[in-house]
């Protein structure tokens, strides 16, 4: 598994079976570094509604004729847009195209703002990604919550990726406590520097993971690991 970060809390996901993005918020984001043309996957996943998380997320599943995975509500809304859909929601799995995709549980909000209209868009989500027989749970944007320890204790989890920004999700502190939680021997930072609101050094909450154990990856736009 080969995962690239493209800044706030979008990843690349590949395989030699497959590619996925997740969240991918590009062309709005300054930081990211690539063209929602540029993306070349055979699914899009979303963990919830924010324009910061749904991103390009139509427009890359239109140039790739591929499904978009999302909780009921925000599939809606995606399909009402124009693209292929998978209809998920809390706890459920699916397999498709050598991709196996389970969302759990997050807590924060999810929504889509349409001019002076607000729409709701379900649940938000983390998802437990399992691609070329390695699993990445990328947890979205959420708080701490004591269920991130059954995450955990449930699936073999080979690297997470955690809010780290604060603010608006939790934040170093928090994100310390459930990669313990979750188990997994590598971390990923996701979701701070991209605006002033949420700005956290993540060099150093990866020097505090490798005090715990944990290998942390402050992977800067463009730059990849290996699992």
């Amino acid at each position: 598994m080969k995962i690239t970060y493209y800044g706030h809390s979008a990843l690349l996901v590949e395989s030699s079976e497959a590619a996925v993005i997740i969240d991918p918020f590009l062309s709005g984001n300054p930081k990211s570094g690539i063209s929602p043309e540029d993306i070349k996957v055979d699914a899009v996943l979303l963990t919830h509604g924010h324009s910061d998380h749904l991103g390009d997320a139509i427009e890359i599943s239109k140039n790739n004729n591929c499904p978009i995975f999302a909780v009921y509500e925000l599939a809606e809304y995606c399909q009402i847009k124009g693209a292929q859909v998978k209809h998920m929601n809390i706890g459920g799995a699916h397999t498709y195209s050598g991709i196996t995709v389970k969302y759990t549980q997050a807590f924060h909000s999810s929504s889509i703002q349409e001019g002076d209209t607000w729409i709701y868009t379900g649940q938000p989500a983390g998802i437990l990604l399992t691609l070329g027989g390695k699993t990445l749970y990328h947890a979205g944007d959420t708080a701490l919550f004591g269920d991130l320890r059954l995450i955990g204790e449930r699936n073999a989890i080979d690297i997470s990726a955690l809010p780290i920004g604060d603010m608006l999700t939790m934040g170093p502190d928090d994100a310390l406590l459930a990669a313990r939680w979750l188990r997994a021997e590598k971390v990923i930072p996701l979701h701070y520097n991209t605006f002033p609101a949420i700005a956290q050094d993540g060099a150093d909450f990866c020097d505090r993971l490798r005090q715990e154990g944990i290998e942390g990856f402050p992977l800067l736009p463009g730059e990849s690991i290996e699992v």
